[in-house]
């Protein structure tokens, strides 16, 4: 078909960004994968491949998928940064994927808004960045040595 030479294909950072949520809300309401393909008249596979962003979610099925998970079609689009400038919505999306695909990133990011007090918040975002500084410290240590 072309004479360009193979390369690499990602997700579009806004499939990336739509999976996480579709991840998300499936797991906050305690959805298993299982039971949300059986619902949409899908594979667990197919579940699997939209939350990675490696399938992209058609309208229709978006519709379904929000109607199961209980949310507007609206949410999973919420937080989506300006793919405008497309370099950096990328990074960040694939960071933001990265992150809400683990249980623990998952978990700190639905336990998070609940804490009310902005004190607090600030706290947590403190010591959350003064282990990571250390951790990246620890790092180049051990690079050098």
């Amino acid at each position: 078909m072309s004479d360009l030479p193979h390369t690499e294909r990602h997700p579009n950072p806004i499939d990336l960004h739509v999976g996480a949520r579709i991840r998300m809300r499936r797991k906050i309401l305690g959805v298993s994968q299982e039971r949300l393909a059986e619902d949409l008249g899908l594979t667990f596979q197919q579940v699997q491949k939209y939350e990675r962003g490696a399938n992209r979610v058609s309208a229709s099925k978006l519709y379904e998928i929000a109607r199961s998970l209980q949310s507007s079609v609206a949410y999973f689009f919420e937080g989506l940064a300006d793919t405008a400038s497309e370099g950096m919505a990328e990074g960040g999306e694939l960071f933001v994927h990265d992150f809400l695909m683990t249980s623990e990133g998952l978990e700190l990011a639905s336990l998070f808004p609940r804490i009310t007090k902005p004190k607090v918040r600030r706290r947590i975002l403190e010591l959350v960045r003064s282990m990571a500084e250390e951790a990246e410290a620890d790092e180049a240590d051990n690079d050098e040595g």
